[in-house]
């Protein structure tokens, strides 16, 4: 088998990687350049500063395969802002979405499907109901599908993942 046709009979994994900056003005806009540079994707990309330090931790969620992932943790490791880089193996991972409703519907019924997915009514206005759930990406997708085609949400907002090594 050649080169070529390896390439394209490999496998595409999806990857959470962690990725530890310097807080600086242009660390995000580094890293995000990396990526578009070289015609990565970035499924999700989430940032915050760590507590009491002056770094902050950007969880990047990217897809392909084993050699392009290889390449994309050889990439970051260079950039200039990165102290650390890890590619996790075991993580757990969460993602949050708010989903705000019509409040045509039955409060209980949205309470019940809400609540199967870590969720909650947060807020009830004369117009709408606003849920939040927290839960594992793939659980938040299917909760998610069940809001839009029982309740017709007026507007939804997904977080990025956040992940953390078992």
């Amino acid at each position: 088998m050649n080169n070529f046709n390896h390439y394209y009979d490999s496998e595409t994994i999806r990857q959470v990687i962690s990725v530890i900056v310097i807080n600086e003005h242009n660390a995000l806009s580094r890293i995000v350049g990396l990526f578009s540079a070289r015609g990565y994707n970035i499924d999700s990309l989430t940032v915050a500063p760590i507590t009491g330090s002056e770094y902050s931790r950007m969880t990047i969620v990217t897809t392909g395969d084993k050699r392009i992932i290889d390449q994309i943790v050889k990439q970051l490791n260079k950039l200039i802002p990165v102290l650390k880089v890890n590619e996790h193996r075991s993580v757990i991972e969460k993602e949050t979405v708010l989903i705000k409703i019509p409040i045509n519907q039955p409060i209980s019924d949205v309470e019940v499907i809400a609540r199967a997915y870590n969720g909650h009514i947060q807020n009830v206005t004369d117009d709408a109901i606003v849920i939040s759930a927290t839960d594992e990406p793939h659980r938040i997708a299917n909760f998610t599908n069940i809001m839009i085609n029982r309740f017709n949400p007026l507007e939804i907002v997904k977080s990025g993942v956040v992940a953390m090594e078992r």
